[in-house]
């Protein structure tokens, strides 16, 4: 994986003043501190009101911080020429109805003023890399909330982005769909692209993530590999196959006899579900 920089905070904070007279201060996000490499698969989680969206979106420069810094793509969150870099797929989207997937496509793509030709070429190939291709010509209006999705991931790379933001890009979607969805972001990985990605489902995030964070009440509770945060190196696992029963008190006798064999030995790993239970750890203090 490259070291180069894509996004980098240093003890960015958020603070929204609320109520009539604007008297109270809420904090949103505190301090976070977080490097995200170009090329890989970065995970971004936490429970509702943990700070997860307020960071996107301040990484997408439609927040402003109250404090701290912000680089995306080597400039400020703002910065136009970054912004033509990013691709973004909103937790709902929000398209013109009465256009179909390749109309979609192409009024999007003129936004970002490329050229008529590369733009049909383009609109083409992510329309059959989502899987749209029978349904390019129906109205937007006539698509279920899966096929939706599809062309929100097709629009957020309608610009060939380097940078892509992904808010829960697998709702809606059946379990063909959801492994579908993920096997792209795998693709976009292996194109070198960098996806931040942004869900309350856990176990796509666990197949698809190269390293996580995971907030609570805007705070920064845990970062890093996911495979290193799952790893419980005080215990040891084997896998053997055909290990004759009544053996437990001589394992290790027991795998060396017959046909027994060791498949892997090693640290087995928690769910990234218990991980971010015990990181938030709201189970009694909250009840």
């Amino acid at each position: 994986m490259s070291e180069k920089l894509v996004v980098k905070t240093e003890k960015l904070t958020k603070v929204f003043e609320v109520g009539l007279l604007r008297r109270h201060r809420v904090r949103a996000l505190d301090k976070l501190d977080i490097e995200i490499h170009q090329g890989e698969v970065f995970g971004l989680l936490g429970p509702n009101g943990s700070g997860k969206s307020t960071t996107m979106k301040l990484l997408l420069g439609l927040l402003f911080p109250t404090s701290g810094k912000i680089e995306v793509l080597g400039a400020p969150p703002d910065d136009v020429s970054a912004k033509m870099q990013i691709g973004f797929l909103p937790e709902e989207s929000y398209f013109y109805k009465f256009l179909n997937a390749e109309e979609t496509l192409r009024f999007y793509g003129k936004l970002f003023e490329i050229p008529a030709d590369t733009l049909e070429k383009r609109a083409g190939e992510l329309i059959k890399m989502v899987g749209l291709h029978e349904a390019r010509k129906r109205p937007l209006r006539g698509y279920s909330k899966g096929m939706s999705r599809r062309i929100g991931l097709a629009q957020a790379l309608i610009n060939d982005p380097k940078l892509i933001f992904l808010d829960e890009p697998t709702s809606g979607l059946d379990p063909i769909g959801n492994r579908e969805m993920k096997d792209l972001v795998l693709r976009l990985k292996d194109e070198g692209k960098t996806v931040v990605l942004c869900s309350h489902l856990l176990a796509d995030v666990q197949d698809v993530c190269d390293r996580i964070a995971i907030l609570d009440r805007g705070v920064l509770q845990v970062v890093g590999p996911m495979k290193d945060l799952l790893t419980q190196q005080d215990t040891v696992q084997i896998l053997a196959r055909k290990l004759p029963e009544g053996s437990w008190g001589q394992v290790k006798e027991a795998i060396q006899q017959g046909d027994a064999e060791v498949v892997s030995m090693g640290h087995p790993t928690a769910s990234l579900e218990d991980l971010f239970l015990k990181t938030v750890g709201r189970k009694e203090k909250d009840a």
